[in-house]
């Protein structure tokens, strides 16, 4: 054991160990950036065309807003789909309804929504498919419209 300038007079261990965990300290840091390039993900860190939407954002919320009450089955803010999963109305059991939104595209105007709806009925506990009240659907549209446009205007108020 030798004794070091920065020792302060003391005797400092100069042995294998001490060269052990250098070693060791260096081969981490060249195993672990190899690793992400083996195939292994990393951690997923959002980059801002990840996180924005890609259809309008009014009509987006106003959608999920409108269709909050039934179950969804598919939910895409980048294509702009809503689609529902069946919803069985507690006040009329032999009927069930199933939402299609589709939002086509980033200005907010009416052609810029497609809804499309599908209906069924129990017949003898089969479902069977049955047409869609007249109006249901545009009635649908308008109130999403509406409440988008009411989120764009509460929007610029607050600018």
């Amino acid at each position: 054991m030798t004794q070091g300038p920065h020792a302060g007079g003391r005797r400092q261990a100069a042995g294998p160990g001490r060269a052990l965990v250098a070693l060791f300290g260096i081969a981490a840091l060249l195993v672990v950036p190899a690793c992400k390039r083996r195939g292994r993900a990393e951690p997923a860190i959002a980059a801002p065309a990840i996180t924005s939407i890609g259809v309008n954002s009014w009509l987006w919320q106003a959608s999920l807003y409108t269709v909050k009450f039934m179950p969804l089955s598919t939910v895409d803010s980048a294509g702009g789909v809503i689609v529902s999963d069946w919803y069985q109305n507690p006040n009329a059991p032999n009927e069930r309804m199933k939402v299609t939104i589709l939002i086509l595209d980033a200005v907010l105007r009416a052609d810029a929504l497609q809804v499309s709806a599908q209906r069924q009925v129990n017949q003898s506990g089969q479902w069977v498919a049955a047409p869609v009240r007249a109006g249901t659907v545009q009635r649908l549209e308008e109130i999403i419209l509406e409440r988008a446009r009411n989120l764009r205007q509460a929007a610029t108020a607050d600018q």
